[in-house]
């Protein structure tokens, strides 16, 4: 895995980590991401998917509505919200590599309310790797890596390899609220 917690930290630059990386590293990258996923959630039950957990600092400046802002992320909105956030990067980034500049977002998020079960988790995480990996498969053989866009402000240049991790790196950065929901959903078990 790449150490994205360096780049969250301002010690370096996400377009930095993103040097030289093929799209068969990117490939690997994917692997790992799912795999560390999947591993966090493999002693899961459907009641650890819905389980409200507490999180003092849950704070959702995107929530659909103000009640929603405060509200502590269940396991399956976890899920969901980082498969999706990795695919639209990856989804963004195959445009650039074929020389498409950006031209705005390409969300879609599974309604987190409607994943209940860890089989729809597992399957979520499953459906999120074969679409990031057929989204490589996409890639001219000579990628457009001279395209570059800063998404928002503060972001830094962005090419199609820097796109693709950025949605990685946000990913990563939910890997430990996946095993904090986890940790309180088992203790609630007893």
């Amino acid at each position: 895995m790449l150490n994205f917690q360096a780049a969250r930290d301002k010690k370096m630059k996400l377009s930095d980590l993103a040097a030289g990386l093929s799209p068969d590293a990117l490939r690997a990258l994917i692997h790992e991401m799912i795999d560390k996923e999947i591993e966090l959630i493999r002693e899961c039950s459907d009641a650890d998917v819905v389980f409200q957990p507490a999180d003092p600092n849950a704070n959702d400046t995107f929530a659909a509505s103000d009640a929603d802002k405060a509200l502590a992320w269940t396991l399956g909105h976890v899920i969901v919200h980082g498969t999706a956030s990795s695919e639209e990067s990856a989804f963004l980034a195959a445009e650039m590599a074929r020389g498409v500049a950006n031209h705005g977002r390409s969300r879609s998020e599974v309604p987190w309310q409607s994943v209940t079960t860890i089989k729809q988790c597992r399957e979520r995480l499953e459906e999120s790797r074969r679409m990031r990996l057929a989204m490589l498969d996409v890639w001219p053989t000579e990628a457009h890596l001279h395209l570059v866009y800063e998404p928002y402000p503060g972001a830094g240049e962005m090419n199609a390899v820097t796109r693709f991790i950025g949605g990685l790196a946000h990913e990563d950065s939910h890997l430990v609220q996946i095993a904090e929901i986890v940790k309180q959903a088992r203790a609630g078990r007893g």
